[in-house]
């Protein structure tokens, strides 16, 4: 089984989470310190990853269209794990739910959907182990930007430099840049709803 474990940015209060927006979505959100609808869709899901290289892997480093800004956002720790205790994974999993109809019913019903993607490093090779997306909608999407964001940065120009340093075979100066990462704890409830290791 593939081990799957949250790893994240976090303090006592906040855990960092990334997203990679265009430039008028991302801007704006910096400025304002939250996300501003328009341009921002609060109808659409959002998905956050608090794996750093998950997020340059999905946006190739920031150069995908429309994922040209890579934002790292502090929220707070309490939203995290709402989110968390209020998902249902995207896939079925007969060792997890009781049936397909369960499962399908449940999806329908959850604000937060989870999904665990192979991790990467710093050649965005995949890992064995698994990185968790967290895909929020309806009301997870409003306390997301409305109460649980602490602060937004956008980190492109620190993202870039690492992508130019593992380009020029410079690991050991790229990899002190990476964000410190570690085991994300989890309530035995948490861990089993959204099937971590």
């Amino acid at each position: 089984m593939k081990e799957k474990i949250i790893r994240a940015s976090y303090d006592d209060d906040t855990v960092t989470v990334y997203q990679a927006y265009n430039k008028t979505i991302a801007l704006h959100a910096v400025k304002e310190q939250k996300f501003v609808s328009p341009p921002f869709k609060m109808e659409r899901m959002t998905w956050i990853k608090p794996s750093f290289l998950w997020m340059m892997y999905r946006s190739g480093w920031g150069t995908k269209e429309n994922q040209e800004h890579i934002l790292a956002i502090q929220i707070k720790r309490e939203g995290f794990e709402w989110a968390l205790e209020h998902a249902c994974l995207s896939h079925f999993d007969h060792t997890i739910h009781s049936s397909l109809p369960e499962w399908k019913k449940e999806l329908q019903s959850s604000p937060v959907r989870i999904q665990w993607d192979p991790e990467r490093d710093l050649y965005l090779q995949s890992l064995p182990q698994r990185a968790i997306q967290i895909g929020l909608t309806g009301i997870a999407v409003d306390k997301y930007v409305n109460e649980w964001i602490v602060g937004i940065e956008d980190i492109t120009a620190i993202s870039q430099n690492m992508h130019q340093l593992v380009k020029a075979s410079k690991m050991g100066q790229a990899m002190e840049m990476l964000p410190d990462e570690k085991v994300y704890p989890l309530t035995d409830v948490i861990a089993k709803k959204i099937d971590a290791s």
